[in-house]
Order: C-alpha cells, then structure tokens, then sequence
C-alpha cells in the first residue's frame, strides 16, 4: 500500500472520530498524534483532501448537531452550546451566526415546521451549515 493511501486512510479514520466525538474535547494537536502525524502536516493534508480545516469541520458538526437540538427547542442556547462541546458561548454564537446566518436564540425561534416528518439525517443534509455570512459577501451585486 502506498504511503498516500495509507495518509489518506488515517486522515478518514480522524474524520470519523470528529463525526463520532464531536462533543469530546477534541483539538487539532490530538487529532494529528491519533493520525500520527504533525499538526501542521494533519492540518494541511487534512484541509487539501477534505476543503476545510479540521478545526472548521469540527466546528460544522458541532453546529449541525446544535442545530437539531435547537429544533428540539427544549434546551436553552447555553445548554445547546455545552451539549455539542462547545465552551465558549460567544465563540459558539459567533461561530453559529457565521454559519447559519442567524444567532442560535433567533434559529431556536424559527418557524421549522417544514422539517416536520423528515428523517433527521435528511434534515442534516437539509440544514447543512454553509458560511452564510461569507456567501452573502460573495455574491454579486443585485442578487
């Protein structure tokens, strides 16, 4: 097996542990040991072969998961925050904000009853986080 492959294959392994433990204390530096490789290398493979960094991978699970609890509407956006393994509420309302386009407290309060009946991991998809903010700045002038 070549050595490209066998990156690539501890590079998946990483991501799924992100997809599975999004709401452990993971970080980059861990991330990379697991994968057996330095931070910066992990980082740089990691954003060449999946088009973001894992810390912003990271940070989209836990949103998407944030935003389904926020659907739930039965935990506050404090609890919302802890539970996806966030600990800052501003750096997760910030974060929220830039991805969803709103804050988590106007998400909760939004009228979601088109996801009524759909299966959550269609609404994932759906819901799927997407830098709003940075989409609303590239768009051209009049849409």
């Amino acid at each position: 097996m070549t050595a490209d492959v066998e990156e690539l294959r501890r590079l998946r392994r990483a991501r799924s542990r992100m997809d599975r433990e999004y709401a452990e204390p993971l970080d980059v530096p861990a991330l990379a040991a697991g994968a057996f490789m330095s931070t910066a290398h992990f980082s740089r493979r990691f954003r060449d072969a999946y088009g973001e960094t894992p810390y912003a991978y990271l940070m989209t699970r836990r949103i998407e998961r944030a935003q389904a609890l926020l659907r739930a509407g039965d935990m506050s956006v404090t609890d919302v925050c802890v539970a996806v393994g966030c600990t800052s509420l501003g750096s997760f309302s910030s974060r929220f904000t830039e991805l969803v386009g709103m804050t988590p407290t106007e998400y909760r309060a939004a009228d979601h009853s088109d996801l009524a009946g759909v299966w959550s991991c269609h609404a994932m998809v759906v819901t799927r986080p997407v830098r709003a903010v940075l989409e609303k700045r590239a768009a051209p002038a009049g849409t």
